[in-house]
């Protein structure tokens, strides 16, 4: 894959509810950068799998890749704990976890022409999808912090399944 000359690349890595996501979201605002948290990929394709149960095959999934728009991201939908349960089902598959990582690595090193560059936070993303990132951070926070903050995000979402 041929990359954009002169892109900022800035890979976050960190355990569940460091920081990361807050931090990617800033740096991609203050930078001009296209986001991605890489982990709402394969909560998009376990919806995806609910949804289309007999649709559903690696060139389905490779279709819908390719016409993903980032707001089909960031559904309410792809948090609820059937997708999570999914998600981490489906991320065992290598061939998805190869349909995943071509994804990431082209929003890595290929963004709209629109942003400066790219900032991805996620599993493995400063090991595996962007080792060669002009920037890489490893957040993290103290153990009672991110128990402390998904209890709070738990909270926060149950509350709206109740209203």
């Amino acid at each position: 894959m041929k990359k954009r000359d002169n892109l900022l690349t800035v890979a976050i890595d960190s355990p569940a509810a460091a920081g990361a996501g807050t931090q990617a979201k800033f740096i991609a605002k203050e930078y001009n950068l296209l986001y991605l948290d890489t982990g709402k990929i394969y909560r998009f394709i376990a919806n995806l799998k609910l949804q289309y149960q007999k649709k559903f095959n690696y060139k389905f999934i490779n279709r819908k890749i390719k016409k993903i728009k980032f707001t089909d991201l960031s559904s309410k939908q792809l948090l609820n704990d059937e997708v999570a349960t999914e998600a981490s089902v489906i991320a065992k598959d290598k061939r998805i976890r190869e349909i995943v990582k071509n994804f990431q690595t082209k929003c890595a090193y290929n963004p709209p022409k629109k942003f400066s560059g790219s900032v991805l936070d996620g599993r493995d993303i400063t090991s595996v999808i962007m080792k060669d990132a002009k920037l890489k951070f490893y957040i993290t926070a103290n153990l009672k912090v991110r128990a402390k903050r998904r209890f709070n995000e738990f909270k926060k979402l149950k509350k709206k399944d109740y209203i």
